[in-house]
């Protein structure tokens, strides 16, 4: 033993015989001083036996003091009284020796005590008896009892003794004994039964918290399985824990045990160091707050707290905050010291020794007490932690601990540090004051730390170690360390896990301490523990312990789920089958690439995985989604383990109000038992796969209200599914979760679109579905047909038209047709599936044992015609659904509740309704009836409105039919086709039954679809349309219909140009993209019709009733200077607008009207701020502030003080303050109400940008020209941070929503994030390749966005600094970038003159916003409404409503700029080419896009018709040239190459060959039959620019940019001629009709003339001013006409060479000039968005197109069906056709179609006493170009007459006097008296008031 130490401890015994020397004194017993004698003796002798002669003999003097030397054979031998406790203790304790304790908690202190006698100290120290702890032991091992699989557990200690087991390491396998070995390796082979049994540790901790009481058996139980917690379930337990005792008005003890018990039996890695601290501090509070509690609350709380305090030790925790935990703690803890209660004072010190190593980074203590592994003490004691200890290297060094447990150190040296070396016989205290000096409350001590040690031997079973440590430790004598071992031997005796030895072991060691005074020193305190412990103890019942876990009890008692849910498995693995499956791709919104497809299973695993909750399904109808959600569902119950979610497969539909309680009602139908239900909604998570959310009609956020994932609610992830065209531009809001606070989280929502079938996929398909189903046709038949069949490549992309493609196909071709006449369309694919599923049914039904009655049916229908039945019943059936159901497409069918109603009819048991219904594509589950896909049902309502079969059998059965009504007015200006021989049958198409006349189907899609084809399929059908609008004049019951009528129209493309259609009764219609140029629509009734895009230009809408109408748009602000900003008020009523010119305007944003103007100060306004009501607004100028009063437009307040411009103001959140800051490098803070100035801050060496209050309003931060950011105080104005780095100016900053963080960025091309506490650069973020103009925060302050020069926008996480997404696709600066309010989406304003709108999860554009003529210099979301403003130099504030979207294709055309027009040799057509990659067929009459070409991957450059007008080819910038087939559309031949662009093309007169030529210089000649290259012409020096053939084919021409035109013979490749004669590029030529010349135009600004046969020079027309862009010979030959960027077109004779006119009036460049096939016209196209039509005899301008939008690039002149039609391709994408009539003198110029582009134009249109218009769309359309003044409301006027009864009290007219006869009008008798009385009225004001009554009557239907 170390001398020093002994020294002291000899002397700590010397003091601790004080009370016993003063009772001896006191009471002259002889015995008690010769046991004090004997004491001294034998110090004296342990001191001389270590060398000190001098110590020992002063002991030696004191001991013959007391009565000399005592020998060993005096001591007495009768012990004492407590010796006589002691021993009566332990043998209760001996025969009990299986005693045991519900926790192996820490002995609690008694609840009374009595004082002991002193008992006599030997004179020698012997030894600890050898039977006591003699050899090391396992951990804890008890009999175990392994559960049978799927069996009840006994009790939770079996529980916890599997899941220990199965967490054991490999290692530990050897110290497992057989049972528990031959279990493990079992188990471990069954992973339900492993999943089962962790379920059911959850389930209990679930439990616990449902448990209201939480009594000490509930805690008991959940703390014994603590240590075999996942970490989700600790923490989970531990936050139960912890607001059970946070949230308790008394001290719940047994909660505050198992908290304590907790954190000393998990695992480290589970408990965080804020889970520490914030546990702690409420310990810290509740200790410091039970004053008037018991002392054993006291005690438990100190207790706990130390147990924190320890786990905080070994987790390393350091830097607690001193000022609200540390110190408080530590000074209470010490005030513990001065209690009575020597117990407390115990644990006190305990916990005060374990504060003082949490803050100190003790890395050696870390090395000896760090935990490995998982805590086994006290549960399955199978397997060892740690595997072993150098205990003489603990004891000399406190030693190197090992197996484990990392560092080797020298605790001895540490120990005679700590231990305070001060012998209390110099403290002079007394007895109860020397316990207390032993437990410091001033210093470390080295008893914690040994303590520490003792708990690492005890929890591995080194008891030998143990004994060891506690004899040779240095502190052994100290009473704090003895109190410690007391304890944990009390905690070994009392836990049953222990054997009985080892526990009676524990036992003997209490004693042997209580009477070993040799060795342990005489400590009174420590006796009394002792006995208190043995006491306790002995009170423990014999015997096992009586195991009742209710909470195991509890979540046993559950029904069986796991076998219904194993039969449902089953059954819906059973009915998926072996169907025919291709997995789908998806892409991530609507308006992504294709190219960006992913596969969509594993997105959707990704999702299931991960946090987000709800994932949304999009796609077009039968693109596969319920094929997915059938498939996923099969897919994850494959995969489904025991207790793992639970796939199900809602089917919305079937459900009634899924909305509520959807799971439930969809178990109920899987015949779950309600206690089932419950059982399964409490325990077990489920996999949600909702299907046919448009089918089910719904609006509500199914997560939503459904309540999922809330307390107490299904825990469940969402997969559902829903139309694409069903969604709003909103539609988000329908499926994103939203938390308890109703605030939706993106962050939880992902979605997906599924995409069509590639070609790949089609092949797949059709592999396996001739495999499943052996069909007539091969896979090559099928194949061949995909390649050859027109459109039919389009239609099979859609896998549900797939599968009836190749079940239709064999019948819908005949053998040894020629595939490439077959025509196929989506409605004949769904015609000929029914037929051929009808005749399919027939012949099963026919070969089907009927019963008599049915056999007699079914031969009935046979007789009648089977199909044609069946066809009827289908269409009846489809129609009742949608007029009974609204399209509900699930019809529940219940024999006795519905016997009598319209579900009778098509469900009952009569046999011919049977038969029937067994025949229709329907399918049945229970007493539910569906089509077996919704499609089917809206084809079916379809064919109900327009069968064409039926017309042919009318047709057939009646020659003549009568006419009601007169459909020429509009029929007359029909824009697609004249109607010859169309017969009408009048009872088909006035029927008021069909579904067209009591339905809107505006917004049904699909059926729409349906229906447009039949337009385009069948004359007919289009002229029944017609005639419900035409109708709807005369009769308003046709209203509905002529709606719809109108609506289909639209959507198949029918054009109204020209049409009379003035009276048409059509509200509700959707007109949206229409084409309604010079239109009559005088007195229409318009109300409430979309006109979102539609192209009214001319129009004539006089009179019409227009009442809610949408065109989709707002008026825009239009000022007189640029616009420099604008602000909306806080309150969203206001915004004020700033000019250049230093004015402020103030508009209301209720009807954007100027509120007031403000002129400015001293050269006008630089900045402004709203205050945080919106009432008030401050306008800085040249060194003054004003603020304004909004609503008056009053200055109430001028602040005065800056010494330059003001550059930045911002208010105070409160509104009390206004800082400002300006070019005079001061930033001032002002008083709102006084105008004083409060603060005057200056520190920044350059102008200051730049100032934001934080959002608590306590800091300003300000940035300037000199490169730094300062964060001020505002309260005490000094500068807290000044922030460096950014290297260049500034822009902008922005505080983060949560105030931590300020963003700045700068013209150094970087964002940096700072730390506004601390001023550090939390992030700089790099990435943009020029100036950072703009940045601004999500919502959530989770990402950032940012603007930048380099015209992009990226998206940034502002946790880890990384760089999201890059918006690409402006193409100029991005000078602004905002978040929408929802976080998802954010606008984005460009110097290209547009705003887009990007999806920030996928990095997609959504929408791009156009009608800027000017840069676009910033946006902002305005507060009220969906709607964007944006502000530009253009001078106007644009307002853009973004939730007017819509889902449906806006144009028809081209996306980008059309190139070139060429038109096919019989006229009939027209094709296009354009740098959108794609080529587009044209019918030159109606309009009707034949075919899209796609296939070149560049800009689509040339295009030209071969002669025979079978091919198409087309040269393109990726360097290759496509033959395509003209009848299929198929891509014949792609022809390479070419090195280079290629830029022109031309087949040779014969159709044989083709030239090409282009940026490689040469010029190359294909075979077109077998695509080889046959020559390549070479001698050009530049790029070739033009190519034409002879008329005869022998020669070729060519003109290049190396300014040569050259002459080459087509056989040999010969250059015959090189003209040489233009000094600039050549860039067009032509031959003229004869052969004999060539033209060639020059960026010289002249045409010359060659000799084709010399190759001469002839003519050399010089008069234009610049470059000739293109050149025409007249069709005779005469004339040659050329045009130029001057504006100018000239006429020139060609063979003289002169001038013969010279055509002005083109205001910007002309691209290209054409002759009329007669050559009496010159047509001229140009970039001032015109063509022109000229007389080349009279020189006149005959004609003038301006319907364009942009530059008219190309033009072709066409005489086709005895018509003149010009068709023209313009720089927007639009491809338009006009007919030209002339007659003598006039020219009339009237379009006949155009492709639309989705931008309203109204231009021109009249609109003269329109009603109902809103004030915003009045003043829309006068911006637009409207003429005339519409009536304004009356309810926007000042009323006199308030209400209809005083009206009609003037009129003095009884409404019931007029009798109303026809009964179909009687709804509407009100409304015909009122228009009655209208006209008899004379005053005007009751006129007015009585036109005001009727339109919102007409309003309200």
């Amino acid at each position: 033993m170390d001398p020093d130490i002994l020294l002291v401890l000899c002397h700590d015994t010397e003091v601790s015989l004080n009370h016993v020397k003063k009772a001896a004194k006191n009471t002259g017993d002889k015995t008690v001083s010769v046991r004090i004698a004997a004491v001294y003796a034998g110090l004296g002798e342990l001191l001389a036996s270590q060398g000190h002669q001098g110590e020992a003999h002063a002991f030696y003097k004191k001991s013959v003091k007391w009565g000399g030397h005592v020998s060993e054979s005096s001591r007495p031998t009768h012990p004492s009284r407590s010796t006589n406790i002691v021993s009566s203790i332990k043998s209760v304790l001996y025969a009990h020796p299986t005693a045991d304790a519900t926790i192996d908690k820490p002995v609690s202190p008694p609840s009374s005590r009595s004082p002991h006698k002193q008992p006599p100290c030997t004179a020698t120290m012997s030894k600890i008896p050898n039977g006591i702890f003699r050899e090391n032991l396992r951990p804890p091992i008890i009999a175990f009892n392994p559960p049978e699989p799927d069996a009840r557990l006994n009790d939770t200690r079996q529980l916890a003794q599997c899941l220990g087991l199965l967490q054991s390491p490999i290692e530990a396998d050897d110290i497992l004994d057989s049972v528990a070995r031959t279990w493990l390796q079992a188990t471990k082979d069954e992973p339900d039964e492993i999943e089962r049994l962790k379920t059911l540790a959850t389930d209990v901790i679930r439990a616990f918290k449902r448990d209201e009481f939480k009594d000490a058996k509930a805690v008991t139980e959940v703390v014994y399985l603590a240590p075999i917690l996942d970490k989700d379930d600790f923490r989970y337990l531990l936050k139960e824990f912890y607001s059970g005792i946070d949230q308790s008005g008394l001290l719940d003890v047994h909660q505050l045990e198992g908290l304590a018990h907790l954190i000393q039996r998990g695992d480290t890695g589970y408990l965080d160091t804020d889970d520490l601290v914030k546990v702690l501090d409420l310990l810290s509070i509740r200790l410091r707050n039970t004053h008037q509690q018991s002392i054993n609350h006291l005690y438990q709380l100190t207790v706990a707290v130390s147990h924190v305090l320890d786990a905080m030790a070994d987790a390393n925790v350091s830097g607690l905050d001193r000022q609200k935990i540390h110190e408080p703690l530590s000074a209470y803890l010490d005030g513990l010291k001065g209690s009575s209660d020597a117990y407390l004072v115990y644990q006190a010190a305990y916990a005060y020794q374990a504060l003082m190593c949490v803050p100190d980074d003790e890395t050696l203590w870390q090395a000896t007490l760090r935990r490995t592994g998982k805590v086994m003490q006290g549960v399955s004691g199978l397997v060892s932690a740690v595997k072993g200890l150098d205990l003489n290297g603990f004891i000399e060094g406190l030693g190197k601990i090992q197996a484990g447990m990392a560092g080797a150190t020298e605790i001895v040296q540490v120990v005679k540090a700590t231990y305070a070396i001060m012998p209390l016989s110099e403290s002079g205290q007394g007895f109860f004051e020397c316990l207390k000096e032993g437990l410091s409350f001033s210093r470390k001590c080295a008893w914690y730390t040994a303590l520490r040690g003792t708990d690492i031997l005890i929890r591995n079973g080194q008891f030998a170690e143990f004994r060891k440590l506690v004899c040779e430790a240095p502190c052994l004598r100290d009473a704090a360390f003895q109190w410690g071992v007391c304890q944990r031997l009390g905690e070994v005796a009392a836990c049953s896990m222990w054997d009985s030895e080892t526990r009676q072991n524990a036992i003997e060691l209490l004693v042997e301490i209580y009477q070993n005074d040799a060795l342990w020193g005489y400590q009174a305190n420590v006796k009394q523990w002792i006995v208190t412990i043995l006491m306790q103890l002995s009170s423990l019942p014999g015997g096992e312990l009586h195991w009742s876990p209710s909470l195991l009890d509890r979540v046993q008692e559950r029904p069986d789920v796991e076998g219904s849910l194993r039969q449902l498995r089953r059954q819906r693995l059973k009915e998926r089958g072996r169907a025919v499956y291709i997995p789908p791709q998806a892409k991530a919104s609507m308006q992504a690439h294709d190219e960006s497809r992913f596969p969509l299973m594993e997105k959707v695993e990704e999702f299931l995985a991960g946090k987000q909750t709800v994932f949304l399904l999009m796609g077009d109808s039968g693109v596969g989604k319920s094929t997915f959600n059938r498939e996923l569902e099969c897919h994850l119950w494959q995969k489904y383990k025991k207790g793992g979610p639970i796939p199900l497969h809602i089917n919305l539909p079937a459900i009634e109000k899924p909305e509520y309680d959807m799971i439930t009602k969809h178990l109920r139908k899987a015949e779950f038992t309600e206690t089932q239900i419950r059982e399964l909604k409490l325990h077990r998570k489920f996999t949600l796969i909702c299907d046919g959310y448009d089918e089910s009609q719904q609006t509500h956020n199914l997560y939503t209200s459904n309540q999922l994932n809330q307390v107490g609610e299904w825990n469940a992830k969402m997969v559902i599914s829903c139309r694409s065209e069903y969604l709003g531009a909103d539609y988000r809001d329908r499926f994103q979760p939203v938390d308890r606070n109703s605030h939706s989280g993106p962050e939880m929502f992902q979605e997906a679109v599924i995409t069509q079938f590639s070609l790949d996929q089609v092949q797949e398909y059709i592999t396996q579905y001739v495999s499943a189903h052996r069909p007539p046709w091969g896979i090559n038949e099928y194949r061949e047909a995909l390649d050859l069949i027109p459109s039919l490549k389009e239609l099979v992309k859609n896998p549900f038209l797939m599968s009836l493609s190749l079940e239709v196909l064999p019948r819908m071709v005949d053998p040894g047709q020629d595939f490439s006449t077959t025509h196929i369309t989506r409605t004949a694919l769904y015609d000929q599936f029914i037929e051929h599923w009808l005749e399919r049914g027939k012949k099963r039904l026919g070969e089907k044992n009927l019963s008599p009655q049915a056999r007699s049916a079914f031969e009935s229908l046979i007789d009648e015609g089977f199909t044609r039945n069946g066809i009827a019943y289908l269409k009846k059936l489809c129609t009742a659904i949608y007029k009974e159901q609204g399209g509900q497409p699930v019809v529940t069918y219940s024999r006795y509740k519905d016997e009598s109603s319209w579900k009778a009819e098509f469900f009952s048991r009569e046999e011919e309704k049977q038969i029937l219904r067994e025949a229709c594509p329907l399918m049945r589950n229970g007493n539910q009836h569906r089509f077996i896909h919704r499609s089917l049902l809206e084809y079916g309502v379809a064919l109900a409105i327009f069968d064409p079969q039926d017309w042919k059998e009318m047709q057939a059965s009646e020659s003549t039919l009568a006419r009601r009504g007169s459909v020429s007015s509009i029929l007359g200006f029909d824009g697609h086709a004249t109607l010859e021989k169309a017969p009408v049958t009048i009872e088909q198409a006035f029927d008021l039954n069909s579904p067209l006349t009591w339905r809107r189907f505006v917004n049904e899609s699909s059926v729409i679809q349906f229906l447009e084809e039949r337009v385009q399929q069948e004359p007919q059908f289009k002229q029944q349309l017609l005639a419900y609008v035409e109708h709807s004049k005369n009769d308003r019951k046709w209203r509905v219909a002529a709606a719809n009528a109108i609506t289909i129209l639209v959507r198949a493309g029918v054009q109204f140009n020209h049409a009379d259609m003035r009276g048409i009764r059509v509200p509700y219609a959707d007109l949206s993209y229409g084409m309604f140029d010079s239109a009559l629509l005088q007195g229409a009734d318009l109300r409430q019709v979309d006109f979102r895009g539609t192209w009214l230009r001319r129009a004539n809408l006089d009179n019409a009733q227009m009442t809610g109408v949408q065109f989709g748009e707002l008026p825009f602000l239009k000022h007189e200077n640029e616009v420099s900003s604008c602000e909306n008020s806080p309150d969203g009523e206001t915004i004020a607008v700033r000019l250049s010119d230093g004015k402020v305007i103030m508009y209301s944003t209720s009807n954007w009207e100027t509120q007031w103007t403000s002129e400015g100060y001293r050269g006008g306004t630089m900045s402004m701020a709203y205050s945080p009501n919106g009432k008030h607004i401050a306008l800085g100028s040249n060194g003054i502030i004003q603020l304004w009063n909004v609503g008056t437009g009053m200055c109430i307040q001028t602040l005065v003080g800056h010494g330059g411009l003001v550059l930045s103001l911002a208010y105070s959140p409160q509104g009390d303050q206004i800082a400002s800051s300006g070019d005079d490098m001061t930033i001032k803070v002002w008083d709102v109400e006084s105008g004083e100035c409060c603060h005057m801050w200056i520190g920044h060496t350059n102008h200051v940008s730049s100032l934001l209050y934080s959002p608590k309003g306590t800091k300003i931060v300000s940035s300037s020209g000199d490169r730094t950011i300062r964060t001020w105080d505002v309260a005490t104005g000094n500068c807290l941070q000044v922030m460096k780095g950014h290297s260049s100016f500034i822009n902008r900053i922005i505080y983060s929503p949560q105030g931590d963080q300020v963003t700045s960025v700068s013209d150094d091309r970087t964002l940096r994030l700072w730390d506004v506490d601390t001023g550090t650069c939390c992030h700089v973020l790099v990435g943009h390749s020029s100036y950072v103009m703009f940045a601004n925060y999500s919502p959530n302050g989770r990402q950032l966005a940012s603007a930048s020069a380099d015209k992009s926008v990226r998206i940034w996480d502002t946790d880890r600094g990384a760089c999201l997404h890059v918006l690409q696709g402006h193409t100029g600066w991005v000078r602004c970038v905002i978040y929408f309010p929802q976080g998802d989406m954010v606008a984005s304003a460009s110097d290209d003159r547009t705003v887009r709108l990007w999806d920030v999860t996928t990095g997609v554009s959504q929408q791009t916003l156009i009608g800027h003529t000017n840069k676009v210099t910033n946006i902002m979301f305005l507060r009220k409404g969906s709607r964007i403003a944006s502000t530009s130099h253009d001078t106007t504030v644009r307002l853009w409503d973004v939730g007017a979207g819509t889902s449906r294709h806006t144009s028809n055309g081209h996306s980008t700029a059309v190139l070139d027009v060429k038109c096919s040799s019989s006229g009939g057509n027209v094709a296009t080419c354009s740098s959108d990659r794609t080529v587009r067929f044209w019918d030159v009459k109606t309009g009707v896009c034949r075919h899209v070409l796609r296939g070149h991957t560049s800009t689509v450059t040339s295009i030209d018709h071969s002669p025979h007008g079978d091919q198409i080819a087309t040269g393109s910038t990726d360097n290759t040239i496509r033959l395509w087939s003209i009848d299929t559309g198929a891509c014949i031949r792609i022809l390479e190459g070419h090195t280079n662009w290629i830029l022109t093309i031309a087949y040779s007169p014969q159709g044989d060959q083709l030239a090409s030529g282009g940026y490689d210089k040469s010029v190359r000649l294909w075979d077109v039959k077998s695509g080889e290259c046959r020559l390549t012409l070479k001698g050009h020096t530049s790029t070739v620019k033009g190519i034409v053939y002879s008329r005869n084919g022998n020669q070729l021409v060519s003109c290049s940019l190396d300014l040569r035109v050259r002459i080459w013979n087509v056989e040999t490749g010969a250059c015959k001629y090189t003209l040489s004669g233009h000094s600039d590029c050549v860039n067009r030529i032509t031959y003229s009709p004869q052969d004999d010349q060539v033209a060639s135009t020059s960026d010289d600004a002249t045409v010359r003339v060659w000799d084709a046969g010399t190759g001469e020079c002839r003519h050399i027309f010089i008069g234009h001013n610049t470059r000739v862009s293109s050149v025409a010979y007249s069709p005779s030959g005469d004339q040659i006409s050329s045009c130029s960027d001057d504006g100018f077109v000239k006429v020139w004779d060609a063979k003289l060479g002169d001038c013969l006119w010279t055509f002005t009036g083109h205001s910007g460049w002309i691209y290209k000039i054409v002759y009329s096939p007669r050559g009496d016209l010159v047509v001229s196209a140009s970039s001032d968005k015109s063509v022109r039509v000229w007389d080349v005899t009279s020189g006149q301008c005959r004609a003038m197109i301006q319907d364009f939008q942009d530059s008219v690039a190309s033009i072709v002149w066409i005489e086709s069906f005895g018509a003149r039609y010009l068709v023209a391709g313009c720089a927007d994408g639009m491809v338009g056709a006009w007919q030209v009539s002339v007659e003598d003198e006039s020219c009339d110029v009237s379009l006949k179609w155009m492709t639309t582009k989705g931008v309203l134009d109204v231009k021109d249109a009249t609109v003269q006493d329109v009603q109902g218009l809103s004030h915003l769309n009045r003043r829309l359309l006068k911006q637009r170009g409207t003429v005339g003044e519409p009536i304004q409301r009356l309810r926007e006027a000042s009323m006199n007459v308030t209400t209809m009864t005083s009206v009609l009290s003037k009129l003095k007219v009884p409404l019931s006097n007029t009798v109303i006869e026809d009964p179909n009008m009687k709804a509407n008798g009100s409304l015909e008296q009122l228009g009655q009385l209208l006209e008899r009225a004379k005053d005007p004001l009751i006129r007015d008031m009585m036109a005001f009554i009727v339109k919102n009557i007409n309003e309200r239907e």
